[in-house]
């Protein structure tokens, strides 16, 4: 690796005992002409240098407006942020003046967009995209960026990347395209990526060579890294912890291997038998009745309790509190223990 990919050391180290990232109690609502949606409610979850944080959910659950909060591009309106904090380093991004704010976003917090073809500009080429980030965010000359941007694309492990400078996204395959985008994340050195569905609409192979791209970069760039799915085969041999997200709020949150080992809500529980297994045949795959909640009418007490297997009266009446177990994971499930040794239903 050159030395003009290594990142410096931080002017602001993080707080002694605190984490990286930490988004506390989140509420964030879409004001429509229909109503008014409560698309985050409540989040809470932390990021520690080094680490991988996968957050997993169907589409809708708000996973991506998380992250659209704490790199504050939510388009205001509609979206209102009701209360909440995203601590990085100890500060509330959500208190600063937009331009220090515009100092932390790519900087020091970067986001690697789901849809890499639509998230690029068709008329530039990509060589000319990445380097205007060099040169207008770093100052770079147009020699100097263009010197990065052959870096980058060779990190990021597109074949012969000096020569395809002047290619445009069209001229790229899904894979490729996406890992363009890793490097236009890159090119400022971000203590914490976030890639949203970084293997959208792309095929089981090159979805792998990804996952193992951002796997690798993680460790060798030191970075700590979101990683926002709703798959969750995606995430097994890549986060270290999973946040489990059912309308707008965190259900789930576990160690990856115990959670896989024992889930302790039912909607992780369903998330996970509807995984296909090759070690299982002739059995129906399984699924999670009904459909997610519309958020402008989400159900009274657990919002998942007209899906779950496990629903009584009190799951109705009264919106569960976040429970610990015993192995220190949190489960928002009045019958999380039963859930947990229950491994048969």
């Amino acid at each position: 690796m050159t030395e003009s990919v290594v990142r410096p050391t931080p002017a602001s180290p993080t707080p002694p005992g605190g984490h990286l990232l930490e988004v506390r109690d989140l509420h964030v609502e879409f004001r429509t002409g229909e109503g008014v949606a409560k698309v985050i409610n409540g989040v809470s979850y932390h990021l520690d240098p080094g680490e991988t944080l996968a957050v997993l959910g169907e589409s809708g659950s708000g996973k991506s407006v998380t992250a659209q909060a704490i790199m504050g591009i939510l388009d205001t309106p509609p979206a209102v942020i009701r209360s909440g904090q995203i601590r990085y380093r100890g500060r509330d991004l959500l208190t600063l003046p937009e331009e220090q704010r515009r100092q932390v976003r790519g900087k020091e917090i970067a986001i690697i967009f789901q849809d890499a073809l639509s998230a690029l500009n068709p008329v530039f080429p990509v060589g000319w995209q990445i380097g205007e980030t060099l040169r207008h965010r770093d100052g770079m000359s147009r020699a100097d960026a263009r010197r990065r941007t052959v870096e980058l694309m060779d990190l990021v492990r597109i074949p012969g990347a000096a020569g395809r400078l002047g290619d445009h996204p069209h001229q790229f395959s899904g894979g490729m395209r996406q890992r363009v985008m890793i490097a236009m994340a890159l090119a400022l050195n971000p203590k914490v990526l976030i890639a949203d569905e970084p293997t959208t609409a792309l095929d089981v192979t090159v979805q792998a060579q990804i996952m193992d791209l951002l796997a690798d970069l993680r460790r060798d760039l030191d970075m700590a890294m979101i990683l926002i799915t709703h798959d969750l085969g995606v995430v097994a041999g890549v986060a270290d912890r999973i946040a489990v997200m059912y309308a707008g709020r965190i259900v789930e949150h576990a160690d990856v291997r115990a959670l896989y080992r024992a889930p302790a809500h039912p909607y992780t529980k369903g998330l996970l038998a509807s995984i296909p297994r090759l070690d299982v045949r002739g059995r129906e795959l399984s699924t999670i009745r009904g459909l997610p909640p519309n958020l402008m009418r989400i159900p009274t007490g657990c919002p998942f309790h007209p899906r779950c297997p496990y629903a009584r009266q009190v799951c109705v009446d009264v919106v569960p509190d976040d429970l610990v177990l015993a192995d220190g994971r949190t489960s928002a499930c009045h019958f999380a223990q039963e859930v947990h040794d229950d491994r048969a239903r």
